[in-house]
């Protein structure tokens, strides 16, 4: 006769098994691998018509406002924003290994701004990209993609070098560890930035360009077309963050531009921007800079015979060899002294980040219509380090309301 452990023992087995049982039944009646993906297209249309009130549409009247519920208004989905566009591209220098990194950037743009204004983008490498970085990039994109390599005598190191001396250079700043000093790529890419990429085959049929990098993020809703703004205003250059700049990499850039100020007095604007540059009337350079990484800026200016010739005379004392001159200083100081003051411009609006720094618009009311997601506890505009302050004195403007609550 079986024990009372034994019983409980076979009930047990026995409960398992048909549990087993009824479940291999569920899952395989159930799931079928051959089902079809969503109808994006359908379903998109659906979505469409709702927000337009179409007959059958879903019922989207707000609910009821609840302490844990803020009911929005239905609003129609993102189409191309209608008018006329202006002359203009996006530009990002990248290599085919950047294409996940710069894969984050343009979708972060397209969904911030691009899918609304379908602008072009171009692509530069100083060899081919492969077919999987275009193929990737050109499906994120909006717009038309085009991709170029860089001509050799444009990544390269001009005649007049002394490779020895460049040399000597890069050993002695690897020394003394300053960032990217024994780089012989990062300074072809600094002199190639400052004064060659617009001179591209597929940007001379541009009027305006937009610099976009890997692994930036912009964290506010533009809604409205920032290269019809700056042809519309008269701008010529615009920037989120202003720093100030190693003076272990320039050591003798002030001193070229001095001669080239003396050697082309014709050039300088008047009413320009010496005042965010120098703290005595040109004397001296104070390191304030704009952040290149992201401008928005003129074609036609950097084509012009000012910024050639502002150019040339640096490139042929140098220093972009000699030292470390980034492009960042070099478009900054041409862009104060070549350029009226007033064509210059602070993208307030335009919440960006590059690695370590943010610019988050400083008022709250600016971040909630604008949908930012930045942190205004990070936004670097009012530290110390910072040339924001010294461009708004320079400008005659107001800070915002609560700047001082993020020094």
């Amino acid at each position: 006769m079986p024990t009372p452990q034994n019983t409980r023992t076979l009930r047990f087995v026995l409960l398992a098994f048909f549990s087993i049982l009824v479940l291999y039944k569920i899952y395989t009646s159930t799931y079928n691998a051959r089902i079809p993906l969503p109808n994006v297209s359908e379903i998109a249309k659906e979505q469409i018509a709702a927000a337009h009130g179409a007959v059958g549409a879903a019922d989207t009247t707000p609910i009821e406002s609840k302490n844990d519920v803020t009911p929005n208004s239905p609003k129609t989905l993102n189409e191309p924003f209608p008018g006329v566009r202006a002359n203009a591209t996006f530009i990002t220098l990248a290599r085919n290994t950047d294409i996940w990194e710069i894969a984050k950037s343009i979708r972060n743009v397209e969904d911030r701004f691009n899918r609304r204004f379908n602008y072009d983008w171009v692509f530069l490498n100083d060899e081919e990209f492969n077919e999987e970085f275009k193929r990737v990039t050109t499906a994120l994109v909006s717009g038309k993609t085009k991709y170029g390599v860089i001509p050799k005598e444009h990544w390269s190191f001009p005649e007049w070098i002394d490779q020895d001396k460049a040399a000597k250079v890069r050993d002695d700043m690897a020394q003394r560890k300053i960032i990217y000093g024994d780089s012989i790529s990062y300074r072809h890419m600094c002199r190639f930035e400052s004064g060659l990429f617009f001179r591209h085959e597929l940007l001379k049929n541009y009027e305006y360009y937009w610099r976009v990098e890997p692994s930036i993020e912009l964290y506010c809703d533009v809604n409205y077309d920032v290269f019809h703004f700056m042809k519309k205003e008269g701008k010529k250059y615009g920037f989120t963050i202003s720093l100030k700049e190693y003076v272990e990499t320039i050591p003798t850039l002030w001193k070229s531009v001095k001669g080239f100020m003396q050697e082309y007095p014709q050039h300088i604007a008047k009413d320009n921007g010496m005042a965010f540059l120098s703290d005595d009337g040109g004397n001296t350079y104070n390191l304030c800079h704009f952040w290149s990484n992201f401008e928005v800026g003129s074609l036609d200016f950097l084509r012009s015979q000012a910024y050639t010739d502002y150019f040339e005379k640096l490139d042929k004392d140098g220093g972009f060899f000699y030292e470390r001159w980034g492009d960042a200083p070099v478009h900054s100081i041409a862009a104060a002294l070549l350029l009226p003051k007033d064509q210059l411009h602070f993208f307030n609006d335009i919440g960006y980040y590059h690695i370590p720094f943010t610019h988050c618009p400083t008022s709250e009311k600016d971040r909630t219509e604008l949908k930012c997601s930045c942190n205004p506890k990070e936004n670097f505009d009012w530290h110390s380090y910072s040339c924001t302050t010294r461009y708004f004195e320079m400008q005659g403007l107001q800070k915002p309301e609560g700047w001082e609550s993020q020094i």
